[in-house]
């Protein structure tokens, strides 16, 4: 298998630290508002590049932060007059939702940044210690920038080219640093901000710092993959690795992987365009998978653009798949031989060609879009070749086929059961019913199992609402 590696600009044979295992951090969202789907798609590529490395047979170590603490979450909470928590706890949990309804699993760990201060802390000593960080008057701590020789190796900008046009890493207290270049590891608090006691002041950590920590408490100071939008090569990961290097007298990551960025109509995504949209702005008018099936039809390092055709022409895509899925599961109940009829293993071993064709397109960088055109492939196949006659053993193996590989892009293609209203009203009662007597986890499951038939709930002053995903 070969990634692209940002760090040198050319695919390289991937080969982990340790053989069989692999340890892969992932930037994740900073939690104050629901996610956008710019946020939806380093979620759904590097998912789906753990799920191939897990089909391949590694044992994937996932770390995805929550960035729970920063300037955004704080002016939120401000202006509903709750504490920054409150913000963060929420749209953790609506992330998490909307990351289920998108297929994408679970880290094996997200850590939170609030939760990680006093490994903030002890790298932000040693740093000090080593002579890469420095104390300002007010207490702030700032990475000597130019005590990293290899600063710019990511994203190959020049130390000298990057002082007249450091906007990006300029901050308040421009004059106490040494360079400008230098970058903010800890900050004094400000009035109404949460802060943390440390032997500088009293403040909070700067954004760099938390993904540097996390990375080495969940999975050691070496790591096979660190991945993110495109966005956060510069300045984010180029800070990560000085952070990193300067404080564990390591390599970093061996290989950085970094998505393309995501268009709305060939036009930059922003409020002030309206053409901003978040994941449940889309899921008014889409099942999520849709949105899944459209952001693996491009090569994750592609800039995707998104629209309403493109999305139409997704779903259409999708409904292929999932009416041979539908189509081969019927067949099936009505199949009356067990064993293979004559030339049907010949057909199979025809059928294994387009795994190896999936196969060789995902070995190649992680390519979606050549492994989808496997599968359309695989589906066409189906669609000839399957028909009354076959035997219970050829529909069944073209159909374990199709689901195995759709699984690997994270594409549920057998229908959900639509459950009927009389049925959702039933759980709801009996989830108001486990409110009532403080059962919190049944309620809670209630919940989980109805989002996952596809019924979203909302529970609002009226009573319970609820409505098909």
């Amino acid at each position: 298998m070969k990634i692209y590696n940002t760090l040198t600009g050319r695919k390289e044979e991937f080969v982990p630290i340790e053989p069989g295992k692999v340890r892969m951090y992932v930037c994740g969202p900073t939690v104050y508002n629901l996610i956008h789907i710019g946020n939806a798609r380093p979620m759904i590529v590097f998912d789906t590049a753990r799920r191939y490395m897990e089909y391949k047979g590694y044992e994937v170590n996932y770390v995805s932060n929550f960035t729970d603490v920063d300037d955004k979450i704080i002016k939120k909470a401000i202006e509903e007059g709750v504490e920054a928590s409150v913000i963060s706890r929420r749209y953790i949990e609506e992330c998490k939702k909307d990351m289920a309804a998108m297929n994408v699993r679970p880290a094996t760990t997200h850590p939170l940044a609030t939760e990680e201060i006093c490994g903030m802390l002890e790298m932000i000593r040693t740093l000090i210690d080593k002579g890469h960080a420095y104390v300002a008057a007010d207490g702030t701590v700032y990475f000597r920038t130019r005590s990293f020789r290899e600063y710019g190796k990511l994203s190959h900008k020049n130390l000298d080219d990057l002082r007249g046009g450091s906007r990006s890493l300029l901050v308040s207290g421009e004059d106490q640093k040494e360079d400008p270049l230098d970058f903010v590891l800890w900050k004094p608090k400000k009035e109404g901000e949460p802060y943390w006691d440390s032997d500088w002041c009293e403040g909070r950590p700067g954004w760099h710092i938390e993904c540097s920590v996390m990375s080495r408490k969940y999975l050691g100071e070496e790591i096979d993959i660190h991945a993110g939008g495109e966005d956060l090569i510069f300045p984010h990961h180029e800070n990560e690795i000085a952070q990193s290097e300067s404080a564990n007298g390591r390599t970093f990551a061996r290989y950085w992987m970094h998505n393309g960025f995501l268009n709305i109509d060939h036009k930059k995504m922003s409020k002030s365009l309206g053409n901003f949209f978040t994941v449940r702005d889309i899921a008014e008018k889409y099942d999520l998978q849709v949105l899944r099936f459209f952001m693996l039809s491009a090569h994750y390092r592609s800039p995707l653009n998104f629209s309403a055709d493109l999305m139409e022409s997704a779903a259409s895509g999708l409904e292929r798949i999932v009416t041979s899925v539908e189509n081969l599961k019927f067949l099936l109940g009505g199949a009356k031989e067990e064993n293979l009829r004559a030339g049907e293993e010949e057909l199979l071993k025809e059928a294994d060609g387009f795994r190896v064709e999936f196969e060789e397109a995902m070995d190649d960088d992680i390519n979606t879009a050549d492994a989808v055109s496997a599968l359309f492939e695989l589906v066409k196949f189906a669609n000839t070749k399957a028909d009354a006659g076959s035997s219970a053993a050829f529909l069944s193996a073209l159909l374990s086929q199709l689901r195995t590989l759709a699984d690997v892009l994270g594409l549920i293609v057998d229908k959900k059961e639509e459950m009927l209203d009389a049925d959702i009203e039933a759980m709801i009662a009996a989830r108001q019913a486990a409110r009532k007597a403080k059962d919190f986890a049944k309620a809670d499951a209630i919940r989980s199992e109805l989002l996952e038939k596809g019924i979203v709930l909302e529970d609002t002053r009226e009573g319970v609402k609820w409505k098909r995903a």
